[in-house]
């Protein structure tokens, strides 16, 4: 069985624990509404023999596309190549003992080659293995996924990046460039609206934001699926934390957002694809 989303996982999980699923259509809309005893069976992913239960992967189905399109008219902005990148060379020992999480930004910009470490360091592609087709068969990024498998999109907006045009874009891994997705006039209010508040978040030079695509995961993993997914969003914001901290600058995960804001503001559907993380950053006093 293919499940769309979270919500829908939880609601599996739930019939699995006997519960009667509230609402009268039967869906899931939020974790209060499932007991302590689901939600540790969400965490845990599956408490009894799952190996007999086909994935879409098994029963045969094409996988799905590791990035998705875009129009042939779009504008795409360059990034500096993973192999002349020369920021983040800050000793990782070092980069860990800094780790913190940074609520005040200066107003200086981040430059080009900085954001495109950045987004390397994230989810920039260092192999990938095609078929005699040409067809991308496997490919692996700078952070782990079951399966290797990647069902997240990066989106950035821009704020302060020497070269860049401020505005909201979503990152090529394959390419590594930008997608540029449209303006944004009010960014620091359009953030705090969106973040409870937190108008630091609008304030960096740059906000990534991570969006889930369940379906690439799912369809090797079924109903397991989705533990996976939330384990590898943290390791791609790790990653931001230490190559942030390695230029000097500094990022704070941010979980505390409104769901259908977000997932408005970067113009995902909620159910295929819907935002899980988002994290800013920005130069700091030192």
């Amino acid at each position: 069985m293919r499940f769309t989303s979270i919500a829908c996982a939880l609601l599996a999980l739930a019939v699995a624990c006997t519960a009667k699923p509230p609402g009268e259509d039967g869906r899931v809309r939020g974790l209060h509404e499932i007991s302590r005893a689901q939600r540790h069976v969400f965490m845990k992913g599956w408490t009894g023999d799952w190996s007999g239960h086909e994935s879409d992967q098994e029963k045969g189905l094409p996988a799905p596309p590791i990035e998705k399109p875009w129009p042939p008219d779009a504008v795409l902005v360059d990034l500096v190549d993973a192999d002349s990148l020369v920021s983040g060379v800050m000793p990782l020992q070092e980069a860990i003992g800094r780790r913190r999480s940074r609520r005040s930004f200066t107003d200086g910009a981040l430059t080009r080659e900085e954001l495109s470490y950045l987004l390397w360091s994230t989810q920039g592609i260092s192999r990938i293995v095609r078929g005699e087709d040409g067809t991308v068969r496997r490919h692996y990024r700078t952070v782990p996924s079951g399966g290797a498998r990647h069902p997240f999109e990066t989106y950035l907006l821009v704020n302060r990046v020497d070269g860049i045009p401020p505005g909201l874009y979503r990152y090529l891994a394959v390419e590594h460039r930008l997608l540029f997705l449209r303006d944004v006039d009010r960014p620091v209010d359009e953030m705090a609206d969106i973040c409870r508040g937190q108008r630091f978040v609008g304030e960096g030079a740059a906000v990534f934001i991570w969006a889930a695509v369940p379906y690439r995961t799912e369809w090797r993993y079924s109903f397991v699926a989705h533990r996976d997914i939330l384990m590898e969003a943290g390791h791609i914001c790790q990653n931001l934390y230490l190559a942030t901290e390695s230029i000097g600058g500094g990022t704070c995960a941010i979980l505390g957002y409104d769901q259908e804001g977000l997932d408005r503001f970067i113009g995902v559907d909620g159910d295929e694809e819907f935002a899980v993380y988002l994290a800013p950053v920005g130069r700091i006093e030192r």
